[in-house]
């Protein structure tokens, strides 16, 4: 129907905009990250993992993990390339999960989602329970398509998988000794909101529009900064299933939020306004 969203391939568009304008980290974001279409966070937060055993490690080793770990946020190239150059020199580290975490987040920082995909998966290798990088890459994934995407249902499907099984593992998962319980509940916030993000938009390129708009919900709430890319599939997810009035409440908060998406969400919200007014309303 007339009017009814943007068309997939702008769609796609501001999608790949999007993951290109992400640092997926956990924690505070900087005044400069601020107008990124996702609100980043501190890389250097710890990851949300279950407890294992830890290997043997000499001396050597140590102090080349411990110089990752002193590099600050502030000169991440440097730690990108030490945590390269670790992987290099300790193929079979015990922090390899770590430096794995580190580098699937520092990948997608650089927009590099094939050597993100990449690292997960060798960082599920070794730590299958980590629902941060399970929920990192089934919330990018289906972000990251477009018209020439090989496998897309494939894509789909491990998306879906990744952010469920991300969803049923926070409750499990132990706080770290570094961090408050405060900042522990973020972080599970922030994982479970980029999850929830991730299922909704497996639904909305299926075609499932209904079944979008309850995991969106769920990524708006618990976010503590709110992805404005959330509050726009939100919004063309209600306008798809004829719920204007929230397509145009959804619209109206993206447009709040500083970024690339303002003006064009902006203009949706217009478009929802003059549906509802000329064309009946689903009930809810």
């Amino acid at each position: 129907m007339k009017g009814k969203g943007k068309p997939i391939g702008k769609l796609a568009l501001l999608l790949t905009a999007a993951v290109l304008g992400t640092t997926m980290a956990f924690g505070q974001g900087s005044q400069q990250q601020q107008q990124q279409p996702q609100q980043p966070a501190n890389p250097q937060a710890p990851p949300l993992t279950l407890n294992s055993t830890p290997a043997p490690v000499n001396a050597e080793e140590e102090a080349a993990i411990k110089a990752f770990r002193d590099v600050t946020a502030e000169n991440l190239d440097q730690k990108d390339k030490l945590a390269e150059d670790f992987l290099q020199k300790y193929p079979q580290s015990r922090y390899r999960p770590e430096i794995y975490n580190w580098l699937v987040r520092a990948y997608l920082r650089k927009g590099e989602v094939d050597k993100m995909e990449a690292a997960a998966d060798k960082q599920l290798e070794l730590y299958p329970n980590d629902p941060q990088t399970l929920a990192i890459v089934g919330s990018t994934l289906p972000r990251a398509m477009n018209a020439s995407t090989p496998d897309p249902q494939k894509r789909l499907a491990k998306a879906e998988q990744f952010c469920q099984k991300a969803l049923d593992l926070l409750p499990t998962i132990p706080k770290p000794d570094s961090i408050t319980d405060e900042v522990f509940q973020k972080l599970k916030a922030q994982t479970s909101a980029k999850a929830y993000s991730g299922l909704g938009l497996v639904a909305f390129r299926r075609g499932k529009f209904a079944d979008a708009i309850p995991n969106f919900e769920q990524a708006v709430k618990l976010d503590p900064q709110p992805d404005p890319v959330n509050y726009y599939l939100l919004g063309l997810s209600n306008q798809k299933t004829s719920h204007f009035d929230d397509a145009v409440t959804a619209f109206t908060k993206c447009a709040a939020i500083p970024g690339g998406l303002q003006t064009t969400c902006t203009q949706n919200a217009e478009e929802a306004k003059k549906l509802g007014a000329t064309q009946l309303s689903a009930p809810k």
